[in-house]
C-alpha cells in the first residue's frame, strides 16, 4: 500500500518549499530520458517508508540512520512488541525525517497473518497537508 501511495501524484497548490527526491523504481522520466523526481508529498512518503524499513548500520557512512525494524519481527507478535514497534517508528521519523511533524502512529498486530499493520499520520512541513501511510511489516526470508 505504502509503495502505491508513494507513486501517487498529489502535488499540492499549497505547497511553500518543493521538496524532490530520486525515484528508487528508478523509472524514466519521457521528456529528459533521466531517472523521474518524486516531489513534494511523495517525496516525504517515500523518504519515511525508507526510513522505516533501513536497520541501523545499514547505509554507508551513516550508521545512525534506520529504525532497526525487522528486528522486532523475528519476535513473537505480543501487544508489548506492538508496542515497541510504535516507538521505534514514531523515533525514526522524528529524528531523521525533519519535513515531517508526526501526528500519530498505530501498529495493530494480525496474528493470523503473521504480520503487524502500521498507520502512519503526520503533516508535511511545507504544505501542512496531513498524510496518511499503511504498511505491513512482517518478516521474510
Amino acid at each position: 500500500m505504502a509503495i502505491y501511495d508513494a507513486t501517487q501524484t498529489n502535488n499540492s497548490s499549497r505547497s511553500v518549499k518543493k521538496y524532490s527526491d530520486l525515484n528508487l523504481n528508478f523509472t524514466k522520466n519521457p521528456a529528459t530520458g533521466d531517472v523521474a523526481r518524486l516531489t513534494d508529498i511523495e517525496a516525504v512518503k517515500r523518504s519515511v517508508r525508507n526510513l522505516i524499513m533501513t536497520n541501523q548500520f545499514e547505509r554507508p557512512f551513516h550508521p545512525e540512520l534506520g529504525s532497526s525494524v525487522r528486528a522486532l519481527l523475528f519476535e513473537p507478535i505480543t501487544p508489548l512488541n506492538a508496542v515497541l514497534l510504535e516507538d521505534r517508528v514514531r523515533e525514526v521519523i522524528i529524528n531523521f525525517e525533519p519535513r515531517a511533524s508526526v501526528g500519530s502512529v498505530q501498529v495493530f498486530d494480525e496474528i493470523d497473518n503473521n504480520r503487524y499493520k502500521v498507520i502512519i499520520n503526520f503533516t508535511v512541513i511545507s504544505t501542512s497537508e496531513d498524510v496518511t501511510i499503511t504498511e505491513f511489516l512482517q518478516r521474510l526470508r
